[in-house]
């Protein structure tokens, strides 16, 4: 499966992302298909430089964007990528490993005591 996603580059206190198109099993520093863009987080302001044509051409084909990528996609006014943002109460929490959850006690209340 496609995706388009950041790979990080630059200094360790100076990072910036390239938004690459790539295979989801690749290596996320290793091989790419196409260079889309590049966010710099560090300058004031963020920069985000991107080609959109190619990025609506690549969604056309089935790449999908990460959560992140579409969230600064929508800062920008990119249309469209709400589909891609989860939020953490639309997720699925996964059950523990007990099975089903344990029903929970019902509290006793405490026995009024006699003051004398």
């Amino acid at each position: 499966m496609l995706v388009i996603r950041l790979t990080r580059t630059g200094k360790t206190t100076q990072e910036s992302f390239r938004i690459v198109v790539a295979e989801q099993k690749k290596a996320v520093k290793r091989e790419y298909l196409e260079l889309l863009g590049h966010y710099l987080p560090t300058r004031k302001p963020k920069v985000l430089d991107y080609n959109k044509e190619r990025i609506l051409y690549w969604i056309s084909k089935g790449a999908q964007p990460t959560e992140t990528v579409a969230s600064l996609l929508k800062a920008e006014g990119v249309a469209e990528m709400d589909k891609y943002i989860f939020f953490k109460s639309d997720r699925k929490a996964k059950p523990k490993k007990g099975g089903a959850e344990q029903p929970s006690m019902p509290t006793a209340t405490p026995a009024p005591t006699a003051a004398a």
